[in-house]
């Protein structure tokens, strides 16, 4: 069918060319493409969080508005950068990339930038910063072309600053600042007042008005009109009022009205996602740039702020679109920023998230026990890996999406050490590489999903944002070091052995102690099963940095289910074998934070 031509910018695109003029035409990978599924099944997947800003600078025309150097700033990375450097990935053995939100966004608060794009302000339009159209869609190409897969961020729950709540009924936004006694909006403020506008404390009647005679009602909501910084209303319904819900800033996390009807501090306004007409713009905003562009799934922010009744339209919604222009296996994993898994499975429950980031592991697991492992006095034993994982089995559901990836959540936890809103693992372990590389292993190893958040390869370090959102090009792209050096084997491994993907897990060794007994540290499990069929694959960690620990303690010795097998250590450069005894036992030591991955003789691939 022959494509219609359109203006843009004085000329023709599309038609024939004028010799005068000179030609104007649309590279291939720039035209809209046709859907297609492009992922078989997500367990085969590793995801690599990519900070767009951060990433690579591929395009010096959007550079505008950039202070090199500081993190608080836009750097200038675009999907151009990310494009002209798909083979880093490709060499680090990732499969799917997680990109920053796309779409327009206010352009800095409180001299602090987009750059990370979670500041949305239209979702019809695209980012300047990171490219057009063209360049978003031919980045995609060009990684599916290679093999990976390309995963859209986006916000449900929220806008950003754009409008302000008119207190004090002026036409204007303020900051009162007081102390000569209370005020009728808030209670117990003897001393000090201070009553920002743009970002005031929750009220569970709704923001205030108030004179000095008393209350006033429900504050009026001004929207901005400040183009030179795109703090502007929004089109359509997120343009007006009755679109958010009105009720000033969370102040206490515990309340549950705040966590789901209040506005995110620092002025992200609170969207009523309960209206049918906002659950279908919803639908209608992010399907459309999945049909642009042609992504594979959506990492979801702040589902935990959003009712499941939301996401029990929105998830449906999304698929039954998509499948019908040819799209199936399209990823949704949402972020509950909560230790709490039993709250992270509840997101899971029929035509919700096919999963969600891990935050509970990464509370218990990564930080107790690998971060902490330089402190006895914190650290915690490897028990908590094996009754974490255990709950996840009953608090995850064990049945797959209606029209999602065909995979049970439980299955596939996105597992992470590290993202852009905590701190760096060597920030927190105080430089611990040992732990770090200790937890990859642990990481690639078992069950669900791993996503690395970019960096953590190259040794990145940096505490709390905006340090943690390091710029990577200053890396010259190594391929080098050891941590991406140790990466890059596991992934290859991996890849080679589907028990690492597919095999269920059995966990054959747990333990508490973290001190001088004999098995302090030590975390074994077996991968086999499922739909891996006949293949097993044998991970022994020891989390103990302090001394070497032993798969026994007194008489009881580690058993597995392979009695008989011979074993060969993966990870050792001697490729060390193990011969099982006849009654399932084994008894090996495992040197101070390292591990032995394991697989039986007859099973091990060649040319690895």
């Amino acid at each position: 069918m022959m494509k219609q031509p359109y203006i843009l910018a004085g000329f023709l695109i599309g038609a024939a060319c004028c010799p005068e003029l000179g030609c104007v035409s649309i590279p291939s990978d720039g035209e809209q493409p046709v859907l297609a599924t492009h992922v078989q099944d997500w367990r085969n997947e590793v995801i690599y969080q990519v900070l767009t800003d951060r990433f690579a600078d591929g395009d010096v025309n959007n550079d505008y508005n950039v202070v090199p150097g500081a993190l608080a700033k836009f750097q200038g990375g675009d999907w151009k950068g990310i494009e002209d450097h798909l083979d880093y990935f490709t060499s680090l053995g990732v499969t799917t990339l997680w990109i920053s939100p796309i779409v327009k966004n206010v352009e800095t608060d409180a001299d602090v930038d987009s750059y990370h794009g979670y500041w949305q302000q239209d979702l019809a339009q695209l980012n300047p910063h990171f490219g057009d159209i063209e360049a978003l869609r031919s980045m995609i190409a060009k990684a599916h072309d290679a093999d990976i897969k390309v995963v859209l961020d986006i916000v449900c729950n929220h806008m950003g600053q754009l409008f302000f709540y008119d207190m004090n009924e002026n036409g204007q936004p303020d900051q009162y600042i007081g102390g000569s006694g209370p005020l009728p909006t808030v209670a117990n403020n003897s001393g000090v007042t201070n009553i920002n506008e743009y970002d005031p404390d929750f009220d569970p009647r709704g923001v205030q008005a108030f004179s000095a005679a008393g209350d006033s009602g429900r504050a009026p909501i001004i929207f901005i009109d400040n183009p030179a910084i795109n703090r502007v209303a929004p089109p359509g319904i997120f343009g007006t009022a009755a679109a958010y819900h009105g009720m000033g800033r969370i102040i206490d996390y515990n309340v549950e009205q705040q966590v789901m009807l209040g506005d995110f501090p620092g002025g992200l306004k609170d969207v009523a996602t309960e209206l049918p007409a906002v659950r279908s713009a919803m639908i209608d905003a992010f399907a459309h740039w999945v049909e642009m562009a042609d992504f594979d799934g959506f990492r979801i922010d702040t589902v935990k702020h959003v009712e499941h009744e939301f996401w029990q339209t929105f998830g449906p919604g999304i698929r039954q679109r998509l499948a019908a222009e040819g799209k199936n296996n399209f990823l949704m994993f949402g972020e509950a920023f909560d230790g709490n898994d039993q709250l992270l499975g509840s997101y899971t429950a029929p035509n919700e998230m096919d999963s969600l980031f891990n935050f509970s592991q990464h509370y218990t697991v990564f930080q107790q026990i690998f971060e902490l492992a330089h402190d006895k006095t914190q650290q915690k034993g490897t028990q908590q890996i094996a009754d974490l994982w255990k709950q996840r089995l009953t608090n995850w559901s064990s049945t797959p999406q209606p029209g999602g990836i065909g995979v049970a959540p439980n299955k596939v936890p996105i597992n992470f050490l590290d993202n852009h809103d905590v701190e760096r693992f060597l920030f927190e372990s105080n430089g611990d590489v040992a732990a770090l590389r200790n937890a990859i292993t642990l990481q690639m190893t078992e069950e669900g999903i791993p996503c690395v958040y970019y960096g953590d390869e190259q040794d990145f370090s940096g505490g709390n944002d905006p340090s943690n959102r390091e710029i990577f090009w200053n890396t010259n792209f190594a391929t080098t070091g050891d941590t991406f050096t140790h990466m890059a084997k596991l992934l290859k491994l991996r890849k080679a052995y589907s028990a690492l993907r597919m095999g269920d897990t059995n966990v054959i060794w747990a333990s508490n102690d973290i001190a001088a007994e004999d098995d302090a540290g030590i975390f074994a499990f077996e991968r086999t099963g499922g739909d891996a069929g006949p293949q097993y694959a044998l991970v022994v960690m020891n989390t103990n940095e302090g001394k070497s620990s032993v798969t026994a303690n007194g008489s009881n010795v580690m058993k597995l289910t392979t009695p008989g097998v011979t074993l060969v250590d993966l990870l050792d450069p001697a490729q060390t074998t193990y011969t099982v005894a006849s009654d399932g036992t084994l008894r090996m030591t495992v040197a101070p934070m390292q591990a032995s991955l394991l697989v039986p003789q007859s099973q091990v691939v060649s040319g690895l």
